[in-house]
């Protein structure tokens, strides 16, 4: 794996920096050796997510970072509408001057400004715009051959943006697997690729048409070529997020038989922003997923905010009122939801949904 540091803009500590989140706690993809944050600078990067010292340094500059001896810089930060923050666009010219090719994940592509190109070229180093679309030649329109599928097909759904679908998924997968299962996960994002995630699309750069045909086509793929026990979807926004309401694609065109619902117990608003409205009940969600076609069989708490006592209150709370396993990823992990994965069946698609 090549070694890669990671550009946050002072942002580590934000929900801005989740694909920088997602990249230190796993990559079988790239090797993280350090990140670039001048406000959490001296850190340890693992200590400021999750308490875990993981040995990668947060250095001052990009400059500082070389130390690490990096082959490639990662934009790792995902903000709202995709432009780069700050003056992180400057940390990517400094990168490119010391020879480290870049991979962007924002929808401010890089090979679109034509002085980050020309800089590019002049040193012999490659821009990779993870969120380009796919050329229309190499896009799949949905066939329905998805209700052939016998391998069970579970979505990890949020009630929100940024709230750790993509994380729970993986828990949830590396889980199963550890406990001898044979589970694939079909990414949706930049940073499912950046991990490593061979089968998948990155849903917001896809032309509308084709985004039920790619997510169908992945799946289709994936099982063909692994044979899984469980394929897992990462969710991406959430269904009544009013700024990009997302994820009855994986329920209908997807044919998930089972979701997996992130909620934030503490959360009252979509992505905090009082005039995006509050976000609906839990019991309200879980029942627009039944309408839907596919069942809730466990809820993964995002706990922001929340003490650990007040995480463990929160968990026998919910489990109470809901009579469903709720996990709780950071504090526990994902290993008590296998019985319930192993138990899954292929989803019966009868052609009619009713709602």
């Amino acid at each position: 794996m090549k070694k890669a540091i990671l550009l946050t803009n002072g942002l580590l500590n934000t929900d801005s920096a989740k694909t920088a989140h997602g990249l230190i706690r796993e990559s079988n993809r790239f090797a993280i050796v350090g990140v670039v944050d001048h406000a959490n600078a001296g850190n340890d990067a693992g200590v400021l997510l999750d308490g875990k010292h993981r040995d990668i340094p947060v250095y001052l500059t990009v400059t500082d970072a070389l130390q690490a001896n990096p082959e490639v810089c990662i934009v790792g930060v995902a903000t709202v509408g995709g432009m780069f923050p700050g003056t992180m666009i400057e940390d990517v010219k400094t990168a490119i001057r010391n020879k480290l090719s870049i991979i962007n994940g924002l929808h401010d592509h890089l090979n679109a400004k034509p002085d980050i190109k020309q800089l590019a070229n002049e040193y012999g180093v490659e821009l990779t715009d993870i969120r380009a679309p796919k050329k229309l030649q190499d896009l799949h329109f949905w066939t329905g051959k998805i209700f052939k599928l016998t391998t069970p097909v579970v979505a990890v759904m949020g009630v929100d943006c940024a709230l750790g679908k993509r994380t729970t998924a993986r828990f949830i997968m590396n889980a199963c697997n550890k406990a001898g299962m044979n589970t694939q996960m079909i990414y949706t994002g930049q940073t499912g690729w950046l991990q490593g995630g061979k089968y998948g699309f990155i849903f917001d750069s896809t032309l509308n048409d084709f985004v039920s045909g790619e997510l169908e086509h992945a799946i289709l793929t994936c099982n063909e070529e692994t044979k899984p026990d469980i394929i897992f979807i990462e969710g991406q926004s959430a269904l009544r997020n009013p700024s990009g309401p997302c994820g009855s694609e994986m329920l209908i065109s997807g044919n998930a038989v089972a979701v997996i619902l992130v909620f934030a117990p503490k959360r009252k608003y979509y992505e905090h922003e009082p005039m995006w409205g509050e976000i609906p009940s839990l019991q309200s969600e879980i029942e627009l997923i039944h309408q839907l076609g596919s069942t809730v069989i466990a809820v993964a708490f995002n706990t922001e905010h929340c003490s650990n006592d007040e995480a463990f209150a929160f968990k026998k709370e919910y489990e109470d009122k809901f009579k469903l396993p709720v996990l709780l990823p950071l504090q526990e992990g994902c290993d008590s939801i296998v019985p319930a994965i192993k138990k899954l069946k292929p989803k019966h698609h009868t052609g009619i949904i009713y709602i």
